[in-house]
């Protein structure tokens, strides 16, 4: 398949999903449905690791907002939360790159992976509350990888964190440097995951998310259902939206 916006390739039974379309790489709905397509693809392919990086000075600095609006939003939800569902299908270990931002949804398809490698200067975070909205997959996902306090802070707050703050929260698990950072990070993904058996990483894999599992796809449903039919029908979700796309600062109404 030739795509549009992102590059996808395998070699030596490891995929790799590139997000391609800097500097920022925002996630429109092509991107998004892209993505699935590439996913899907990889599902039934014997991997050892898929690799989740960009091109750009950003892994993604999330969801592209026109996206967002009442007209538009069921079929963003629909096609970013599949995103999730795939990777969540996908047997090999997913390594997520990051080296720049990954915010909003772009920090939500970062962590859900696996493993994420951050560079010195990546920062995370979920700013959607900034715009009247809030994250699904991160009020789904973040409870599970780290403690609820802190968790719920970042939802609440909006709150950008470095790579430093992200990995003692359990968001990043290995740190390296801005200058060899596209080095280091193959030569992690290569010798420590890549030199094992691909049937044991995904058998181990599935063995992992069986003790972890705390029931993801009701808890994801429930969620959605409160973003489509309560927040979505509030006076400031829409505000937000609409001040952001009008470049001025929202009016709340808290309603």
């Amino acid at each position: 398949m030739n795509y549009k916006t992102i590059v996808v390739d395998e070699k030596d039974m490891i995929g790799r999903i590139t997000l391609n379309m800097p500097p920022l790489n925002i996630l429109n709905i092509e991107m998004m449905k892209e993505l699935n397509q590439a996913l899907k693809d990889f599902q039934g392919k014997n991997l050892k690791v898929l690799i989740l990086n960009a091109n750009g000075k950003a892994f993604s600095a999330g969801v592209d907002v026109s996206d967002h609006t009442k007209d538009k939003v069921k079929e963003m939800i629909e096609v970013f939360h599949e995103i999730f569902t795939n990777l969540h299908k996908i047997n090999a270990p997913t390594v997520a790159l990051v080296n720049g931002a990954a915010l909003g949804g772009g920090c939500e398809v970062a962590t859900f992976c696996d493993i994420v490698i951050a560079s010195e200067k990546s920062k995370f975070g979920q700013p959607e509350i900034k715009v009247g909205v809030f994250p699904p997959i991160a009020a789904a996902i973040f409870p599970k990888l780290m403690w609820s306090k802190k968790a719920l802070e970042l939802l609440i707050t909006g709150d950008v964190i470095g790579a430093n703050d992200a990995k003692e929260l359990g968001l990043v698990n290995h740190i390296l440097p801005v200058e060899s950072f596209d080095e280091q990070a193959e030569k992690l993904v290569t010798e420590k995951l890549a030199s094992n058996s691909a049937i044991v990483l995904q058998l181990t894999k599935r063995a992992f998310l069986e003790g972890a599992t705390q029931n993801y796809s009701e808890s994801i449903k429930k969620i959605e259902d409160i973003y489509l039919n309560e927040l979505m029908n509030t006076n400031d979700a829409n505000e937000g939206l609409t001040a952001f796309l009008e470049k001025r600062q929202p009016i709340w109404k808290n309603e």
